[in-house]
């Protein structure tokens, strides 16, 4: 693996994950209205995240403008996800934040 992406996929590969994990539990959440901003966003970065880790494993010239794009989608969840007291949401907002920073280096 390419060692300047390394920390950057690894923050990709975990906010994957945490709005994967988010985006599950807001749809078994009570006041599911309340949180359609939250799923849809979390399915986005999910998205995102992944599509950025891949460009950066395989060496996309490209990789630098998907990881600015990202970290917008990243931070943008991140404070929506903020918004909610639930721990999967807060949790998610961390990981968005992390990315975020990692991605804004990666295409700086």
């Amino acid at each position: 693996m390419n060692s300047i992406y390394e920390d950057c996929i690894k923050a990709c590969l975990e906010c994957m994950e945490a709005c994967n994990t988010c985006y599950d539990a807001c749809l078994k959440e009570t006041d599911i209205k309340m949180m359609a901003d939250c799923i849809r966003l979390d399915r986005e970065c999910a998205d995102i995240c992944a599509f950025a880790a891949k460009s950066m494993q395989t060496n996309s010239p490209f990789a630098k403008q998907i990881c600015q794009l990202c970290a917008d989608i990243c931070e943008a969840c991140g404070n929506e996800c903020k918004k909610h007291d639930h721990d999967h949401c807060q949790k998610c907002a961390e990981s968005c934040f992390r990315c975020a920073e990692e991605c804004r280096k990666m295409a700086a």
